[in-house]
């Protein structure tokens, strides 16, 4: 009985460490008309940071977000090239049943960065995915968009793939959370998750007003539970049990890539970003080229910390602030939400919108700059 109590304790941290909720957006359903990409990362590496890799021969230049600790930067968790290809997962935990072992498993940032180095298209990672040496070493559901508006799920195992094009979603978008719609039925986690997703996005993809500050603001924001029909957002409830909301206790990122219009440049490609515990993080936009990457994103601190990052987690201890017994998986909604207005989220949401609106200015000024050349 103590084996089989451990071994649920190690699924169950595994499960943790490696859990997002994610969509693709076709631009009829987006206010500008671009595409969207959009990852809420949820990972045991509470510390991340974003990175520009300058072009080498052969390899194209691309930003990407990666953890603290991977000092060699090998492995990148959602970025965007010079091409205006991009590309994010989340981990699947229902495709996989063969003996790969487990040390030559969790390569699914090593095949992203492997793309945001070589791929122009969601054709060119198709392509990139059949040549890799099999077994890949992964298991995820990888989403991909490109400069020409194309965008897909590639659910992906050690040995084989199969893709959903977002030009066949009925209505527009494709989301995933942690298990995989050709996988095994019923296993895998996120199905609360992705519940609450599209309950959220119901309205905005009726009206097809969807921007990327619906998701870094709203539903990497909103404490809203499927299961229980209930959003605790400003419920006035103070103590809430952190369990299958889209914002997690181990959420460190919540990133939008907004694509470009058929023909545009693809440097104006833009990642919105936050980092550190979303619902306390602040964002910014990010772009290739020089001074496109604001440095308080970039790993500039110590042990290769983000200052964002570290605010955020500041802020969260607050949040999280019981530190015996299980007090960790409960929320202090009142840190976030309250009567007075003073919640980190009602604070932060205005000012990160105010970033969207001068960041859509920037844009805009690079857009005329381009055509004047």
């Amino acid at each position: 009985m103590k084996k089989q109590f451990l071994t649920l304790l190690l699924l169950m941290s595994v499960m943790s460490a490696w859990a997002c909720t994610s969509a693709i957006v076709s631009g009829r359903l987006t206010a500008n008309g671009r595409p969207m990409l959009w990852k809420n990362r949820d990972t045991g590496d509470q510390n991340n940071r974003v990175e520009r890799k300058i072009a080498t021969k052969g390899k194209f230049e691309f930003i990407a977000v990666f953890d603290s600790r991977d000092y060699k930067d090998s492995a990148a968790w959602m970025g965007f090239n010079e091409k205006g290809f991009a590309i994010m997962n989340t981990a699947s935990y229902n495709l996989n049943k063969d003996n790969v072992k487990e040390k030559d498993m969790d390569k699914e940032g090593v095949v992203m960065k492997k793309a945001l180095e070589e791929c122009v298209t969601v054709d060119d990672f198709e392509a990139l995915l059949n040549k890799l040496k099999k077994p890949l070493g992964v298991e995820a559901n990888f989403g991909v968009i490109d400069a020409q508006g194309n965008g897909a799920y590639f659910e992906t195992g050690n040995y084989s793939y199969r893709k959903y094009d977002l030009k066949d979603a009925p209505n527009g978008i494709l989301t995933r959370t942690n298990y995989s719609y050709s996988g095994r039925p019923d296993e895998g986690y996120g199905y609360i998750r992705e519940q609450n997703e599209l309950h959220l996005l119901a309205r905005h993809i009726t009206a097809r007003d969807l921007t990327p500050a619906v998701f870094t603001e709203e539903l990497s924001r909103t404490f809203y539970h499927s299961k229980l029909n209930k959003d605790f957002t400003y419920s006035g409830v103070r103590w809430i049990v952190d369990q299958d909301f889209i914002p997690r206790r181990i959420s460190t990122a919540t990133m939008v890539i907004e694509g470009v219009l058929p023909g545009e440049d693809a440097s104006l490609t833009t990642m919105w970003i936050g980092l550190g515990y979303v619902p306390c993080s602040e964002i910014r936009a990010v772009w290739t080229g020089e001074g496109g990457l604001p440095v308080e994103l970039t790993g500039s601190g110590k042990n290769r910390h983000s200052q964002l990052s570290d605010e955020a987690q500041k802020r969260k201890n607050e949040v999280f602030s019981t530190r015996r017994g299980n007090g960790e998986h409960y929320i202090d909604l009142s840190k976030l939400y309250n009567v007075e207005g003073t919640g980190y989220c009602q604070q932060l949401i205005p000012k990160n919108m105010e970033t969207y609106r001068l960041g859509y200015e920037e844009l805009e000024r690079r857009r005329q700059a381009l055509k004047q050349h």
